[in-house]
């Protein structure tokens, strides 16, 4: 059973990821957070195969953690920071090149858009359990024609 952590601060993401995976055999949420902050401290504490991370997370009404909030990428590095076997797929709606890098160079083992189909989520949620890394089809053709173009990647935020 692979055993995530879903991180994001809207609620409703969180909860139509939650009904998805609630209908598989093999994935089982075990946690959610809606900072960055919450998310570290759960992903510590629950010691999950995936944390499935939102980049940009904005506090909550009536939240307890104040500016400045803790992102996804600053939450992804401190996730990662031990080497242990929790693992991090970023979700997000901004692909950006910028978020891109300093999501890998935070260690996070997938880069995923909200547009995408959930069962390829879901898939992706597999593939990095396994130990493999993803990055969206439409991040991927970027990425190959930045790299076959010669240009460097921008410095990650």
């Amino acid at each position: 059973m692979i055993r995530v952590l879903l991180v994001d601060d809207q609620p409703l993401v969180r909860a139509a990821l939650e009904m998805v995976i609630a209908e598989t055999a093999d994935v089982e949420v075990v946690g959610e957070a809606g900072t960055g902050a919450e998310a570290v401290r759960l992903a510590a504490e629950l010691r999950p195969d995936v944390v499935v991370m939102d980049i940009r997370m904005r506090p909550q009404p009536g939240g307890r953690e104040v500016p400045p909030v803790m992102d996804g990428i600053e939450a992804t590095r401190l996730v990662t920071a031990d080497g242990g076997p929790t693992r991090v797929v970023v979700l997000t709606t901004f692909d950006e090149d910028e978020h891109v890098y300093a999501a890998l160079h935070a260690g996070a083992s997938g880069f995923l858009v909200k547009d995408m189909a959930l069962d390829d989520i879901l898939g992706a949620v597999r593939v990095v359990a396994a130990g493999d890394a993803l990055i969206a089809p439409s991040v991927t053709r970027r990425l190959i024609g930045a790299f076959a173009g010669g240009r460097p990647p921008r410095p990650a935020l």
